[in-house]
Formats: structure tokens, sequence, C-alpha cells
């Protein structure tokens, strides 16, 4: 008996880049997120938050506003709130407003009155043009395609204020790195199966090592800010297993 068309025709294979499906793998994520992504990347990913705002160039305003985009649960906010006590306000954009409840019940409750919160796809948000004296983002860039990634480049160039100055980091695939076999057997075996035994069955943080081992690194992000006009630093984290960029926009001569 032959299978008629509707039998052979293949399942759309889902978009694990569309905006709905990283916002319900985010939202599912959110009460297990920071205590699971602690506890799996033993510790480096608090030190590599911490790295990222100490790349960061000081903001040059007082009481300087800006954006943390991806912002997830806000674990960059007590690192750039320790080293730049004087900021006035930071306004998170992402997706998840799971992870932005968890953010504010888990760790930031005393901060509610320094934070906004914008649930939005970042790409299709209206951040106004020159807001921003800083922006920052910590392990958002790997849920972005290539083409994605230039559009979050304008956006960074547009929101920063002249002299606005930012940094962002992302876990990589730390490419000639001699161990690099373990790490990805860590990141893609041992990850999920961590998931699926404790987790009850989940798959949903197995997803990061995947969207971590197609995102490589922040180099070619970076060629895209200097294309934007922004003055970048290309960084390297503990042998490549994250890397991140830094940088400012220039000041416009005056005539």
């Amino acid at each position: 008996m032959t299978a008629g068309p509707e039998e052979t025709q293949a399942l759309p294979v889902e978009d694990i880049y569309d905006p709905r499906f990283v916002k319900d793998i985010f939202d599912r994520c959110s009460e297990r997120y920071i205590a699971f992504s602690y506890a799996c990347s033993f510790g480096f990913t608090e030190r590599w938050r911490r790295q990222c705002v100490e790349a960061m160039p000081p903001p040059t305003e007082p009481a300087a506003q800006g954006y943390d985009l991806m912002a997830g649960t806000g674990e960059v906010w007590p690192h750039l709130l320790k080293r730049f006590p004087g900021v006035g306000a930071i306004t998170a954009v992402d997706i998840s407003s799971g992870m932005h409840r968890r953010a504010l019940q888990r760790l930031h409750a005393q901060r509610t009155h320094q934070i906004d919160f914008i649930e939005d796809d970042v790409l299709a948000s209206r951040l106004p043009g020159e807001s921003a004296a800083f922006v920052v983002s910590t392990f958002g860039l790997k849920t972005f395609t290539t083409a994605q990634h230039a559009r979050l480049a304008r956006l960074v160039a547009r929101t920063l204020k002249p002299g606005g100055v930012f940094s962002m980091i992302e876990a990589s695939d730390p490419r000639g790195w001699w161990l690099r076999p373990l790490y990805l057997f860590h990141l893609k075996t041992v990850l999920p199966l961590v998931e699926r035994l404790l987790l009850r069955g989940a798959q949903d943080f197995a997803m990061i090592g995947t969207y971590s081992t197609n995102f490589g690194d922040a180099s070619a992000f970076a060629k895209m800010l200097r294309a934007e006009g922004l003055e970048v630093e290309f960084k390297r984290y503990f042998f490549g297993c994250a890397t991140g960029v830094a940088g400012r926009k220039p000041v416009a001569p005056a005539d």
C-alpha cells in the first residue's frame, strides 16, 4: 500500500531562532535558570558576567541610564551597580516575562526603583535613538542568527548616545583549544543528561548547547559593530569558552 502525499510530506522543522520559540524556552526555564546555569557552568557564568562589566569603559555622564538587552534574570545588575554606583537607571529588555519575574523575586526586590522592564523581542522594540549612556548584554547573543546579529548591531549603534559605552559576552565554541572535545561533551551530552534526570525529562536547557555551538564566537559580531561606526575590542575568556565585545560610540567632532 502506497502512502498518500499527506502521509509522506515532512513536517516543517521548527525554527529555533523564531522569537516565539525562544520566548517559550526561557519562560519554561525561568524558575530553574539561575541555579542550573551556575551549577552546570561551575560558576563561570557569574565570573564572565563580572568580567563583562569590567571590560566596559565607564559611562561618561552622571546618573547614567542604559539598557540591559536580552536581560534574562538580571544577574549582571549587581556587578554593574557595584562597579558603577552612579548608574541612575537600567531598562531591561527581554522577550521572556518569566525571566524578569524571577529576577525581581530572586535577586532584585530592593532594586525595583532603578530597574524598568520592557517585555519585547529586542529586535522589534522601539527604543529611542541616542537614549542610552551604556548598553550591556550577557548570554543573549547566541539566540540570534547572523542576519539578526546585524540588526542588533544597528540597534546598539542607534540607541547609544555619542560617547556611550557597551559590553556584551556570550558562551562560545573554543575552537583550537585542546580541551574543546571535553568542553563540547559537557555542553552537548552531560548537560542534557542532567536535565533529563533532575528536571523530569525537560529538554529546554539542552538548547543552550545547541545555540552556543551554532553561535561560534563574537568575532563576526565585533565586525558588524565596527561597520556601524563603533569602536570595538574583541575579547576571549577562558581559552575562548566565552567571547565578548566592548567599546564606545565615538563623539562627533565639533564643527
